[in-house]
């Protein structure tokens, strides 16, 4: 049943037949993160980086109802310009879109799906979903949580985005058993700047420490996700006093036109774009950048173990 919907791009299935280290990419951030043409700039631009470090970039999507690890230059076009057309896809939403044949940009959880599938154990994202400010009563929680608690992938993120709450997802992930190590720091970054207030589970200053900690981990049979906390690099820091302020009026905007579910991340990163004069952007893509390069170096590392 894997077979019938799972492709491989031939440079990824040439990869894993070989032993060599592969890396997976979301599209979420392409079809819903950034505007076109700066999407597919960012795209092209991890997957050489991931390049660059020794590995193989694998971006996952849902094209034509197909779960593709790896996707052509084509495919990145067709899904930066069809942003609008695009949906956001979630482990909820596979089964219908694979069953109607249409394309999907999947998230940090349905990536994480494919890439397991595939047979790839890091992926880089730019940061993952997380408890929404008010889920204690809501219950909005992102799925990508979940996802990291039953999938056994090891995901290099700058955090958690700070339009959500830090301390909640924290403790989600604590009561399901998913490690948040932090790379070469003490404390959780906050997407956007390099530092929360909150700690990390463990500190490891090396991709060969957290290469061993990935294979101590599942080959003790622990099914779990892994969280590597790379912060972004300090001069691409935003201020925080700005960020929080455009978190605040971006969080009553989406309250006043009542807007919820999977449609409240891209208004509120894109509210915070517009808030922050692009700036909030530019530290999105650098994150994404540095948070691929590292994913390389694990990659490769965990390989050669």
């Amino acid at each position: 049943m894997q077979k019938k919907f799972l492709q491989r791009a031939p440079e990824v299935q040439e990869a894993l037949n070989e032993g060599r280290p592969v890396v997976a990419l979301e599209s979420t951030i392409i079809a819903h993160g950034m505007p076109f043409p700066k999407n597919v700039e960012t795209a092209l631009r991890v997957e050489h980086i991931v390049r660059s470090a020794g590995a193989v970039p694998a971006t996952c999507a849902i094209i034509g109802g197909q779960l593709k690890c790896g996707l052509n230059s084509d495919e990145i076009e067709l899904l930066g310009r069809g942003a609008a057309a695009i949906p956001k896809a979630s482990r909820r939403d596979l089964a219908y879109l694979l069953s109607r044949g249409e394309h999907g940009a999947t998230t940090v959880a349905s990536t994480m799906i494919i890439a397991h599938l595939a047979g790839v154990r890091v992926f880089a994202t730019g940061g993952i979903g997380g408890v929404h400010r008010g889920g204690a009563t809501t219950m909005d929680i992102s799925a990508d949580l979940p996802e990291l608690a039953q999938t056994p992938v090891a995901v290099v993120s700058a955090g958690v985005k700070s339009i959500l709450d830090l301390p909640l997802t924290l403790e989600y992930l604590e009561t399901h058993g998913v490690p948040v190590i932090g790379y070469q720091t003490d404390e959780f970054p906050a997407f956007y700047t390099r530092s929360s207030g909150l700690g990390v589970d463990y500190r490891l200053d090396s991709a060969a420490d957290i290469a061993r900690l990935m294979h101590a981990q599942w080959d003790a049979g622990l099914r779990a996700g892994i969280i590597i906390a790379n912060p972004v690099a300090a001069e691409y820091e935003s201020d925080p006093a700005l960020i929080e302020h455009a978190i605040a009026a971006a969080l009553a905007a989406a309250e006043e036109k009542g807007i919820r579910g999977k449609a409240i991340t891209p208004f509120l990163l894109a509210y915070i774009e517009q808030t922050t004069g692009g700036k909030s952007l530019d530290t999105n893509i650098e994150l994404v950048c540095n948070n691929a390069w590292l994913a390389a170096e694990i990659a490769v590392a965990y390989q050669l173990l």
